[in-house]
């Protein structure tokens, strides 16, 4: 029998893992990795810009990715820095107009990802549930990564 942890790793895992192969999939389309999506799809929401540190935190992703993707982006004329601060991590990174293209794109194909996945099987409510529970299980994960599970009763 599968205990609770190995079936939730498992699944976790594997949605992950799918997750990855869609993106590069649908980023090859374009030439691009399928890594810069999730970041395009972020900064698309933030037109002041948001700072390494910031897109870290939103993306919880380690800075050495963010710098790398980063850098990569902005080689392929995705995103663009702010020039006026000395240290890179602390400009901010927004995107140009052939990344907002690209970023659109990316929502779009992950919406419609999306509902194929829960469109068929979940109404309105059980969505709304189930991403409740899965914020809630998220905070957790956190809270257990910074202060270590809760000792036996």
């Amino acid at each position: 029998m599968i205990s609770r942890f190995e079936q939730f790793t498992m699944i976790i895992s594997g949605i992950y893992r799918r997750l990855q192969k869609i993106e590069k999939a649908e980023m090859i389309k374009h030439g691009y990795k399928g890594a810069f999506a999730q970041y395009l799809a972020t900064l698309s929401r933030y037109e002041e810009g948001l700072t390494s540190s910031e897109l870290c935190e939103i993306c919880d992703k380690d800075k050495a990715a963010v710098s790398r993707i980063i850098a990569e982006m902005e080689e392929k004329g995705l995103v663009q820095r702010e020039k006026k601060v000395v240290r890179t991590y602390r400009s901010k990174i927004t995107l140009t107009e052939k990344g907002k293209e690209i970023a659109d794109f990316v929502k779009k194909r992950a919406e419609e990802a999306v509902y194929a996945v829960s469109g068929e099987v979940m109404t309105e409510k059980d969505r709304e549930t189930f991403y409740q529970t899965l914020d809630a299980l998220y905070k957790n994960l956190q809270r257990i990564g910074a202060e270590g599970i809760p000792s036996e009763k």
